[in-house]
């Protein structure tokens, strides 16, 4: 399987998504440029977070413009894993690929901890390396993080199974039902405001993201090489 990371201005855990997936899970990864107009030859798409176009207007909301961004469209809806860490989650949520949407938190500040989670679906592709409601723990760093959506899309997404991290012990940023991360309907797009790239190795402080990305490519490799035989 081959990753895009891509690469907005402002960006600024664009090295740490590509380390993870490439250095510390041995996948195939490069970096894509926000102006490029073609995701050719890739196979999964990695939208980091950070601060794209300096969280201008909203954040994400000018990112969703961006010229790559109907290629990530085209992937999601061929399938392929779609990932998108704080403001690639905001990004993931301005441009329609997951529903709801991102404002300040409650506080009015910016959050940066180690934040306990609760895993409330393992059964999505991102997530067969964990158990049912485990408890894990990856480190927080944002200050528009507070999830927000009608009571109609609250009762799709719970009948779906689409919420899939929820905030444990604590909400830190006012998400409504304590939501830290969600995928959509087809269970390929996955976007979340904790950061499990900055949770890979003992050494960092935990290593509870390595099994996020681990299902990744146990789950996608698989299908991808699937299509390619058949």
């Amino acid at each position: 399987m081959k990753f895009a990371v891509i690469q907005f201005p402002g960006s600024n855990c664009d090295f740490d998504l590509l380390w993870a997936i490439r250095d510390v899970m041995g996948a195939e990864a490069e970096f894509v440029w926000h102006n490029e107009k073609s995701l050719a030859g890739f196979d999964g798409v990695l939208i980091p977070g950070g601060f794209s176009y300096g969280d201008y207007l909203r954040c994400g909301a000018i990112a969703s413009f961006a010229n790559i961004m109907p290629e990530i469209k085209r992937l999601a809806k061929e399938g392929k894993p779609v990932f998108g860490t704080c403001n690639g989650f905001q990004i993931l949520v301005e441009s329609g690929l997951l529903p709801g949407v991102l404002i300040r938190n409650d506080g009015l500040k910016f959050v940066s901890k180690w934040q306990a989670l609760k895993v409330e679906n393992h059964q999505t592709n991102f997530t067969t390396e964990y158990s049912k409601d485990e408890i894990i723990h990856l480190p927080i760093a944002h200050g528009e993080g507070q999830y927000v959506a009608d009571e109609a899309t609250l009762a799709e997404l719970k009948a779906n199974g689409q919420i899939v991290f929820t905030y444990a012990d604590e909400n830190p940023n006012g998400s409504v039902e304590n939501i830290a991360g969600i995928v959509n309907k087809e269970g390929n797009v996955l976007g979340m405001m904790p950061h499990p790239e900055r949770a890979m190795e003992e050494l960092l402080g935990g290593a509870d993201g390595k099994q996020l990305f681990a299902s990744v490519l146990k789950n996608f490799v698989t299908a991808v090489e699937n299509e390619r035989i058949y």
